[in-house]
Order: structure tokens, then C-alpha cells, then sequence
């Protein structure tokens, strides 16, 4: 069932969120400037059941996204965090501190799948507006776009030969008790000792051996996978597809050669894939290709997707420029690539690359040099958010945990506005004070040196010390009343 809209009451023993904290907090401005209630009507379009409990509310899904993975938190993290921070509660639309965990974490889980690709890229599409009402960017920079590619690395192993054959046969063995089936051998001694045993060759540089024995650990995993194979007709039919599907995979890892393309570098995720971009400290990298547009001008992010199948960066040019207007309502005009797009043209849109060189304006070669901005804004999504590596499982996480780390890194561009202008304010506070504080002081020292005058004036016979007690009490009331004239005006001044 969908999400009911809440209905707000009041409570008299309790104090309201927002009068306990400080309004011009950089996340309580953020979420004074997202337009929750379109978030709410497309989030809950995806509920086609009007039966069972009502569903939890789509702003506070929206929001633990968006603190996730504008802050880098797994699910639990951003659950238990949640909890600890006012402010984070105030962001999701809580009018009163809670002291609970607002939902289960696997909750999160459930969420995504539902939203889909469509339903996260909502919710980039709204950082944009954010970011547009922030004055972070303007409208005309969305018609100037760079797009570049980077890896989107998967949460696996580093793919070996035995360690794949040991997963498969370890795998195997599970699903054969599981299903009630009765192996000849299951090898749980000898395999893991010739699986260690090759790495311990490989470190020494001794092939031969370390040959020798993955040969003897594939016809291991081998004989295990046709004992299986042999007893399918006796497992029921609901798990005999899964089992089929673990035969099929160890298949395809027992007989794939180095050379081969298309190869299996994870039994729990086929969809990785080997990438090699040419750096030193990284040659091959697994996971998936991820398509990344910013503006030219901010750094914006308007459009991020998975491109599977390692295809050529031109190719994937006009599906991300296509994503770009789709989010943010302008179609780019002008399109700065590098040379990896060389020879690529889109209709309606100018596509710039370093390698041109008739007709290139001074102005023209200027913003084609500024094509490297986009560089840094993918470092910070990977070091600052979580695009260096992926959790979330299949395709179709790939798609969606792309398209939410660009709407992180949004978030982190619209706060860091929002706190200089905090910095700002205060800055302002303190000159204020500085200001009312010289010059109270200096009234207070000229009232202070008239009374001194005036009591060596009138009373020339009084005794010294009688009079400087007199003076002393005297400037200490007048520098009372003068601090507290100025905290109370530099107060007001800041309000």
C-alpha cells in the first residue's frame, strides 16, 4: 500500500525541532529549497497496491538517500547517524526529536528496487532545481555541458583462477545440502589447501608448480559440479532453476581461458566487467563504465549512467546528453569531450574535443581546455562519495548507485554554498562586535577621564586615595554597562 499523507498535531509537552535549533543551518535551509511534495507524488507513483500497511514516508526515504550518499554512509550508518543529529531529523521532515530508528535499514534496500533507475534519477532531477534556487548555478549554464567516462568498480574479490574455483565448488557443496543431495567427495580439505598452495607459488615465481596445481584444483571443482549435475532430477522444481544457474556459471569459469572475452570475474555478479584506462597504478579495473555530465561552468552534475557492455565513449555520448535535458528541462547546445569521443556528432548540439583545430576560436579553445574541470568533480565523487565502489547488486544497482552519486555530489556543492554564506553572516556578526566594542570603549575611557577631572576640580583637599577608590569605582560600572550595550546592539545587529 502507498504512503498516507501525514497529518501534523501538536503536542503540548513536547518543543518543536525547529524552535531548539539554529535556522540557518546549511541542512535546514537545504531542505527549505527541495520541493518535497513533487518528490512525495512521484515516489509514491510506483505503489500499485492499495492493500496492507501503509508505507513509510517517501520523504524520509528521499532524505536518507540523499544524506547517504552525500555524506558516504552505508545503509546502517545513515540509519544510526540519523538518529544522533537533529539536523538530519529536521532535513527529513521530523517536527520532534525521535528517539528511534525511523526504519530498518534493509528498508533502504526494498526502496531502491522499487524506485528503480526512474525513481533515483527523480530524485537527481530535484538537486538540480535545488541547485538552481540555491543560486548555485544559473539556467543558462545547463546549455553547456562536459562529459566525460570513468569505472565504477563492483564490491568483489580480485578475480583469480582459484579463487573463483574454490567459490564455485564452495557454492556447490552448499547447494547439495541444501537441496538433500549426496556428493561422492566434497573436497573440504584438499581444495582450500591447493587453492592457498597456488598463491604461495605464484608469490615465489614458481609457475610451473602453480600450474600443475590449478590443474589438479579444476578437475576437483569439476568432478563436484557433474556429481551435482548427475542428481538435478531428484532436486524439487523451485530450486532447480538456481541450481542450474550455479552449474552454468561454474561452466563458464571452469572453460574460459585468458584470452577470452566475455569472461565470468564473479560468481555472485556476471555483469562485471574488466576495464583498462590506461593508468599506471591501476591497468585493469572491474565493474562497469558510468557516463558522467556536469556544467561547464559549476561542476554541476545533470546527468549520470551506467553505459554496460565496455562500449566506445562516442557511442555513449548521445544517450547522456539525451539523460542531461531529460533532468534538467534545457537541451545542452554545446558539449566539451576529450579525445576518446573523436569523430562523434550529435544533431542540434556543438561537440568540441583538444584535437580540433580549424575554425577554434581564442574563446573557443579557452572553454575546450576547461574540459578537464570535470576531472576533479569525478575524483570528488569517489573520494568524498561513493562512487569508487559499488554495493549494490546486479545491472540494475549499477544504473541506480550512479545516478545517486551524482545527486551526492550536488548536495555537497549546494551545502558548501550554503555554509560560506553561514561564514559569512558570522564574519559579519564579529566585525559588528569589534565595531560597537572600540567605540564603546573608547565613550567609557572619555567618561572616565572627565570624572577624573572634575573630582581633582572640586575636591582639591579630598584624600588621594579616597579619590582614586572613587574613580576606580566609577570606571568599573561604566565599562559594565558599556559591554553589555554593545553585546546587546551587536545582537541585534546580527538578527
Amino acid at each position: 500500500m502507498g504512503p498516507k499523507t501525514p497529518v501534523p498535531e501538536g503536542d503540548i509537552f513536547r518543543q518543536p525541532l525547529r524552535e531548539q535549533i539554529n535556522l540557518k543551518h546549511p541542512l535546514v535551509r537545504l531542505a527549505d529549497l527541495i520541493d518535497w511534495a513533487r518528490l512525495n507524488a512521484a515516489m509514491s507513483a510506483s505503489f500499485v497496491s492499495h492493500r496492507g500497511r501503509p508505507a513509510t514516508s517517501p520523504r524520509l526515504i528521499a532524505g536518507l538517500l540523499y544524506l547517504q550518499h552525500a555524506f558516504d554512509l552505508s545503509d546502517e550508518e545513515v540509519v544510526w547517524q540519523w538518529l544522533e543529529n537533529p539536523y538530519w531529523q529536521v532535513f527529513t521532515g521530523e517536527t520532534y526529536l525521535q528517539t528511534k530508528p525511523p526504519v530498518d535499514p534493509s528498508s533502504l534496500t526494498r526502496w531502491r528496487k522499487r524506485l528503480g533507475e526512474a525513481g533515483v534519477e527523480e530524485l537527481l532531477a530535484e538537486t538540480i532545481e535545488a541547485a538552481k534556487r540555491a543560486n548555485v548555478i544559473k539556467t543558462s549554464s545547463l546549455k553547456r555541458v562536459i562529459v566525460d567516462t570513468t569505472v565504477m568498480e563492483k564490491a568483489i574479490a580480485h578475480p583469480t583462477d582459484s579463487r573463483l574455483l574454490e567459490r564455485c565448488r564452495e557454492h556447490l557443496v552448499k547447494a547439495a545440502a541444501l537441496h538433500g543431495l549426496k556428493l561422492r567427495q566434497n573436497y573440504n580439505r584438499e581444495a582450500p589447501r591447493l587453492a592457498g598452495q597456488i598463491g604461495r607459488y605464484a608469490h615465489a615465481k614458481q609457475y610451473k608448480r602453480m600450474k600443475k596445481a590449478l590443474r589438479t584444483l579444476r578437475s576437483r571443482v569439476g568432478r563436484v559440479m557433474r556429481d551435482v549435475e548427475r542428481q538435478l532430477d531428484g532436486v524439487a522444481q523451485q530450486g532447480r532453476a538456481a541450481l542450474e544457474e550455479l552449474i552454468g556459471r561454474t561452466k563458464r569459469i571452469l572453460t574460459q581461458k585468458q584470452k577470452d572475452k566475455n569472461k565470468l570475474y564473479a560468481l555472485h555478479a556476471p555483469e562485471v566487467e574488466c576495464l583498462a584506462k590506461g593508468k599506471a597504478r591501476k591497468p585493469y579495473e572491474f565493474g562497469v563504465k558510468v557516463s558522467i555530465t556536469t556544467t561547464h561552468k559549476e561542476g554541476l552534475v545533470v546527468g549520470a549512467r551506467s553505459m554496460p557492455g565496455n562500449p566506445y565513449d562516442g557511442h555513449t555520448l548521445a544517450e547522456a546528453l539525451e539523460q542531461a535535458a531529460i533532468l534538467s528541462d534545457i537541451q545542452p547546445e554545446i558539449a566539451v569531450v576529450d579525445r576518446g569521443y573523436k569523430g562523434v556528432a550529435i544533431d542540434g548540439v556543438k561537440v568540441y574535443h583538444p584535437g580540433l583545430r580549424r575554425g577554434i576560436t581564442r574563446g573557443l579553445r579557452a572553454m575546450i581546455r576547461r574540459r578537464s574541470a570535470i576531472e576533479p568533480a569525478i575524483g570528488h565523487m569517489k573520494a568524498d562519495g561513493k562512487l569508487d565502489r559499488n554495493w549494490l547488486k546486479g545491472a540494475l544497482g549499477d544504473a541506480m548507485h550512479a545516478v545517486l552519486c551524482g545527486a551526492g555530489h550536488n548536495l555537497r556543492m549546494i551545502l558548501r554554498k550554503l555554509r560560506f554564506f553561514l561564514r559569512r553572516d558570522s564574519r559579519r556578526v564579529v566585525q559588528l562586535q569589534n565595531r560597537f566594542a572600540v567605540g564603546g570603549l573608547a565613550s567609557a575611557a572619555r567618561q572616565i577621564e572627565l570624572f577624573r577631572a572634575d573630582y581633582a576640580r572640586w575636591m582639591p583637599t579630598a584624600d588621594p586615595d579616597a579619590g582614586g577608590k572613587a574613580v576606580e569605582k566609577f570606571a568599573e560600572s561604566t565599562l559594565r554597562l558599556s559591554c553589555d550595550s554593545v553585546q546587546k546592539t551587536a545582537g541585534n545587529q546580527g538578527d
